[in-house]
């Protein structure tokens, strides 16, 4: 038996160690967001299987009135703790780093054996705190998981921002149809969505005014998205209006389907009290698509979060030769980062704070242990959520009216 498992263990770091040499320049980015989604299958299992383990330890099981819940989100923010500093303390190595010269630019690169033994290191220490620091933590990923969202909102509205100047460019009558199809579609989706939502979140027969009210509240911004852009005095464009519309939309629905599970006007799931496997691996993977587009697009994004050095958005030449230096094939004279090595690694940092927030509940036990990000916090984040992106939309359109002499990008 101690030959079988002395020769998995062989297997297993012979594995690792060819995964980690396999990691280019290239594909760095996406070997770190395959680290964040590993750490989000373990906090999963963890959670699953966290009560009869830290019963054991003395110094989390305290006392003897705590709940299966409790010793759940331990395990989670203990595992999302070890991989908040994993990250973080990367984005404090990365800071100041301009070109591939600087001798960090091999540390964000390589070292994968090395990385893969800390980040575990990091993740098994973390059992051994006292629950006084996992609670101080707890506490400020909720404002750190809000952070993130503020992120996510900005790093979206750069994309479609990015997608819309990227086919107005293009100066061909083929892609003006295009933009025109497109808005015209995501607004169609946004309203008839939201007509869904009255059906889901209204049921007949009950006083649902909170819920009506963020139904409504949706489809008012979503027309006053393109009231705005339209106007004369506003250098805006429709498709930005419509895609965030769609979005405000989306989140207005993931806000609404947190509610309760017994709570009246939560139609779609007042009748169950638990939620399927499907159902948590759907909310998963969608959590886990979101974070890592978060992180490409702001490893890869050139307006706010690049560094000076970087190619400005629009600049195809220019990207195009960042990629080129990035991956090596660039002139050896000159080879300046192409992305922000230190805001990419605290978005990941965040997006933990994040991810322990949606597998605990947002720290709240009311709720039961089967269900993933439900509660009234979870619903009050996202429709806050909703409302922080309307808000910076709109002053995205109207600020070079207040600052006429900056320039916007």
């Amino acid at each position: 038996m101690s030959c079988l498992a002395s020769c998995c263990a062989s297997l297993t770091c012979g594995l690792c160690t060819s995964v980690a040499s396999g990691v280019t320049r290239s594909s760095a980015r996406l070997a770190y967001c395959g680290l964040f989604g590993v750490s989000l299958i373990v906090s999963w299992v963890l959670r699953e299987v966290a009560s009869p383990l830290l019963k054991n330890f003395s110094w989390i099981n305290t006392s003897d009135n705590l709940s299966k819940e409790w010793f759940q989100a331990q395990a989670v923010l203990r595992v999302s703790l070890g991989n908040f500093l994993f990250f973080g303390v990367l984005a404090l190595i990365m800071i100041g780093i301009k070109d591939q010269n600087d001798r960090r630019d091999s540390w964000h690169h390589g070292g994968w054996v090395a990385k893969l033994v800390i980040w575990v290191l990091l993740v098994a220490l973390m059992f051994f705190l006292p629950n006084g620091v996992i609670t101080i933590y707890g506490f400020l990923s909720k404002f750190g998981a809000g952070f993130f969202l503020l992120i996510q909102v900005i790093i979206l509205l750069d994309a479609t921002h990015s997608w819309n100047d990227s086919w107005v460019a293009k100066d061909e009558q083929k892609w003006y149809v295009a933009l025109l199809v497109v808005s015209v579609a995501c607004y169609i989706a946004t309203f008839v969505f939201s007509g869904i939502l009255f059906m889901w979140f209204n049921p007949s027969g009950h006083d649902c005014g909170l819920n009506v009210f963020f139904i409504v509240m949706t489809m008012i911004l979503a027309f006053a998205f393109a009231v705005i852009a339209l106007h004369p005095k506003v250098n805006g464009s429709l498709l930005p209006a419509s895609v965030i519309s769609v979005y405000c939309a989306y989140v207005c629905y993931s806000g609404l389907s947190s509610e309760p599970r017994d709570y009246v006007c939560n139609g779609l799931h007042n009748k169950s009290k638990a939620v399927t496997t499907s159902t948590l691996v759907l909310g998963m993977l969608t959590t886990v698509l979101s974070v890592l587009y978060s992180a490409l697009r702001a490893g890869s994004a050139t307006t706010f979060m690049s560094p000076p050095s970087s190619p400005r958005s629009g600049d195809k030449k220019c990207l195009l030769a960042s990629e080129e230096l990035e991956s090596g094939k660039g002139s050896p004279e000159a080879r300046p980062v192409s992305y922000s090595y230190t805001f990419f690694h605290l978005i990941f940092a965040l997006a933990s704070m994040y991810s322990a927030m949606l597998l605990s509940g947002w720290t709240s036990s009311s709720e039961s242990s089967e269900l993933i990000d439900v509660g009234w916090t979870s619903l009050w984040v996202r429709i806050c959520t909703e409302w922080v992106t309307a808000g910076l939309y709109v002053w995205s359109l109207v600020a070079p009216l207040f600052f006429p002499d900056r320039e916007f990008y």
